[in-house]
């Protein structure tokens, strides 16, 4: 039997569920190889602790890696027992949270190893879009354990002890730990942009937990709701200030200014993350120009290709798992290197496939600039979007004035060139123009954004989107 409280992987689980709520299940399962001549090791539970329990009283399945029972390491027994727990999950409809703490791949067992890594992708890759999948890495995720974080839909990294890798650092030919440690939280945080959220210790358990009360159980449920006091019609007086810091406007737009961000330190232009609007999730993704306060920053307010990647992602799971959508947008267009022309429009393609293939109630606020086809993309009425607000100072349309009257008036002096770029700004890249055409329904003050928003999506309750019946995009 496995000792919850002497064994970090115990001591995790305890942390993450309600007080005396963890039921183990195949405590007494051991490993059967005894390949290479390997003395058979008494390894409790072989390696991996799992069960059930509750967080704030609603169930969830999950497994630790022990790597003090063989180094965690993933063998035919180790596997079953997470396996197992995946068929649970999905036949009851429950999320899994799982624990990584492995040296990986059991080499003594060989093949039976090797089947074994592969047929938690398969249990994983089956529940994709069934139920939630968090992983969370408190120590080595290496190799084919790397594969899990990605095959999941959220990603909690320790800050100081979580290894995540398919290669060591000095296994990448150039590169060596000192010099770069690719297998860090911080590398994996802000560069690579494969984990959500980044803390330490208890923390990190307790952001789980907060991850865990924005997602419903399952595609068929609901996200979970909450009873809000908070002022619907609650207005904020500074909103206009953070057209650039959106950040700070969805904090203000939030039930008790309340936001919990998803993956805040990759790709900071590009915002993704969960709110409560009278105690309903919401996703919300928006653009990103600048970030107010003591770590001052400002970007480019521009669709790149990381950007991208992390919004479509994001859209995809909201979709999935009945969350209404939120953008907030300010864009002016798309980023312009050789590195974006790799691969930026088919990224734009894939977040445009997302967002006009989603079912569930969409809402978009123009809060800055909309120009070109960068703003289509970002959640356009013309792509699908239910709602689309605008603030009476946003600006909408093909291309700003000074950039048309450049192109139009091509040979003509400065005066002119600037007259026209007011004329043609005022006619055909205003909030009031995009209004007169239908592409914006309503244009409202900033300060007001928060009621407006509740209202629609309140109006959007119960959307009933008719899908076309094919098995699946290509996009």
């Amino acid at each position: 039997m496995s000792n919850l409280t002497t064994s970090s992987a115990g001591r995790r689980i305890l942390s993450l569920l309600d007080g005396n709520s963890f039921v183990e299940i195949g405590a007494s399962v051991q490993a059967r190889s005894t390949d290479f001549n390997a003395k058979p090791e008494d390894a409790p539970g072989d390696g991996v602790i799992t069960g059930y329990g509750t967080i704030e009283g609603r169930l969830v399945y999950v497994y630790s890696q022990d790597a003090d029972q063989l180094g965690g390491s993933v063998g035919e027994m180790h596997a079953k027992k997470i396996v197992s727990l995946y068929e649970l999950a999905r036949k009851t409809g429950y999320p899994i949270i799982g624990l990584l703490d492995s040296t990986g791949m059991r080499l003594t067992e060989s093949t039976d190893a090797l089947a074994a890594v592969g047929s938690i992708y398969k249990a994983m890759a089956e529940c994709s879009g069934v139920i939630p999948q968090i992983t969370a890495v408190f120590g080595n995720a290496g190799g084919g354990m790397a594969v899990l974080t990605e095959l999941s839909d959220f990603v909690v990294m320790e800050a100081k002890s979580g290894k995540l890798f398919v290669h060591s650092p000095n296994a990448v030919k150039g590169n060596y730990e000192e010099k770069k440690d690719t297998a860090s939280a911080e590398y994996k945080y802000t560069e690579a942009g494969v984990v959500d959220v980044c803390a330490e210790g208890d923390d990190a358990v307790a952001k789980i937990r907060e991850l865990v009360s924005y997602l419903p159980d399952n595609c068929d449920g609901e996200a979970y709701l909450e009873e809000s006091e908070d002022d619907l019609n609650r207005a904020a007086a500074d909103m206009a200030a953070f057209s650039g810091d959106t950040v700070q406007a969805i904090i203000r737009l939030a039930d008790d200014q309340v936001f919990f961000e998803t993956k805040a330190g990759y790709a900071k232009h590009m915002v993704t993350g969960f709110i409560r609007l009278n105690g309903a999730t919401v996703g919300v993704f928006a653009n990103r120009s600048e970030i107010t306060g003591e770590k001052k920053e400002t970007f480019k307010n521009v669709l790149t290709i990381k950007g991208l990647k992390k919004a479509v992602k994001f859209v995809k799971f909201c979709d999935a798992f009945n969350i209404p959508i939120l953008s907030l947008t300010n864009v002016s267009g798309f980023c312009n290197c050789e590195h974006a022309e790799r691969s930026i429009a088919t990224l734009a393609a894939q977040l445009t496939s997302a967002l006009a293939s989603a079912s569930v109630p969409k809402v978009n606020v123009i809060v800055g600039e909309a120009y070109g086809s960068a703003a289509v993309v970002m959640n356009s009425k013309a792509i699908g979007a239910d709602y689309v607000y605008a603030w009476k100072s946003a600006k909408v349309g093909a291309i700003d004035g000074k950039h048309a009257a450049e192109i139009l008036y091509d040979g003509e002096d400065a005066s002119v060139k600037s007259q026209k770029a007011a004329e043609y700004d005022a006619l055909q890249a205003s909030s009031v123009s995009a209004a007169a055409r239908g592409y914006v329904d309503t244009l409202i003050d900033p300060a007001d954004t928060r009621k407006y928003v509740v209202g629609a999506f309140e109006m959007l309750y119960g959307k009933d989107s008719m899908i076309p019946d094919k098995k699946h995009g290509t996009i």
